[in-house]
């Protein structure tokens, strides 16, 4: 705490708190400014390399040749590299619309956003859909390379649900927002005991990475979270907050394989949440249930039956790479130790 010298005025400490805010945002405002004159100079000089090679051969001799030069005309700019100076004319034949790029999702990115993209998607339109997403959630280059490694654009809005049933009108968008099929838990490191207060604690554990795979906006309210009904306990996985909607959202962990019971159980905890802890203000609660695989046709009977608006999603370690998955168990594998009643091997 800043120690305010008796002589001075009374609202100094506040004043110099806002003149701090001023020059940080100044500090920020002038980083975006430099940042994207630096990814219109990378543009045209990538746009520059592809109009001389259209007219005469300029191979990867001349290119070499261009990015020592260029080094040595600017000492102190780190940007020529060989690997550079290729980077710029992918990345002017990936954006050649004809509008400024400065004006694409792709302008208001860092330059190691752009080589990301550039380097994990080869369809233009893919890394349109991923740039204006990284820049409009603030995304850094390794939580970019993992959305795109796990596909979120396969996976945003697919989980089962009955969102627009529910809450017509803004169900569908909700959908896009928090029905994510499926969550990639890859980082969660789970074994063979896995069962789901060890993923809730996993969960918690990793909160920042997991609240990225439900996705922006999530914020950690509580694990096992208590409810008192009348008397009777009981406790909520997990509690979230979807700040963007301004709703709870519940998250119930079923390791094993999905059954209709368990949204009777979830639809009861959403119904709660909206009696005990919404404010009149915030929107109605959602349900997710997480488990370890399903029925498709099961869950849309089930969800048919809720009254409350909820959506069904399983988790996958499919983004990891081979070696690293043979370390734990597959789904499957968790699913039938977890189905597995220890009293079998009693009577036997």
């Amino acid at each position: 705490m800043t120690q305010i010298e008796p002589d001075l005025p009374e609202n100094y400490a506040a004043a110099l708190t806002t003149l701090k805010g001023l020059v940080r945002e100044a500090q920020l405002r002038a980083q975006r400014v430099v940042n994207s004159a630096m990814i219109e100079l990378y543009w045209n000089i990538g746009q520059t390399i592809l109009e001389r090679q259209a007219k005469e051969p300029w191979g990867s001799k001349v290119l070499d040749r261009l990015a020592r030069d260029l080094r040595a005309e600017f000492p102190h700019m780190r940007g020529f590299s060989r690997t550079n100076v290729y980077n710029m004319r992918a990345f002017a034949a990936a954006w050649n619309a004809p509008e400024p790029i400065v004006q694409t999702p792709s302008g208001q990115l860092s330059w190691s956003h752009n080589v990301a993209l550039l380097n994990k998607l080869n369809d233009h339109e893919l890394r349109r859909w991923y740039a204006a997403r990284a820049a409009q959630h603030g995304w850094s280059v390794a939580a970019l390379e993992h959305q795109i490694l796990t596909g979120l654009h396969t996976r945003t809005g697919a989980a089962p649900n009955n969102l627009e049933a529910r809450l017509p009108g803004e169900g569908t968008d909700l959908a896009q927002a928090v029905a994510k099929d499926p969550l990639v838990l890859d980082f969660l490191g789970l074994t063979e005991e896995a069962q789901e207060h060890a993923i809730e604690e996993a969960m918690t554990l990793r909160m920042a990475q997991t609240l990225a795979e439900f996705g922006p906006g999530f914020a950690f309210v509580g694990r096992q979270y208590p409810l008192d009904v009348d008397g009777d306990d009981f406790f909520i996985d997990l509690l979230l907050y979807h700040v963007p909607s301004d709703r709870y959202v519940v998250v119930e962990l079923k390791a094993g394989k999905f059954k209709p019971e368990h949204l009777g159980q979830l639809n009861f905890y959403v119904a709660a949440v909206n009696d005990m802890l919404r404010l009149p203000r915030q929107a109605p609660t959602v349900g997710i249930l997480v488990c370890g695989s399903r029925n498709e046709r099961t869950v849309r009977y089930a969800l048919d039956g809720s009254a409350q608006p909820l959506t069904v999603t399983s988790y996958t370690y499919e983004a990891l790479p081979a070696d690293e998955k043979e370390t734990l168990p597959s789904p499957a594998a968790i699913t039938a130790a977890l189905e597995h009643d220890p009293a079998d091997a009693v009577e036997a």
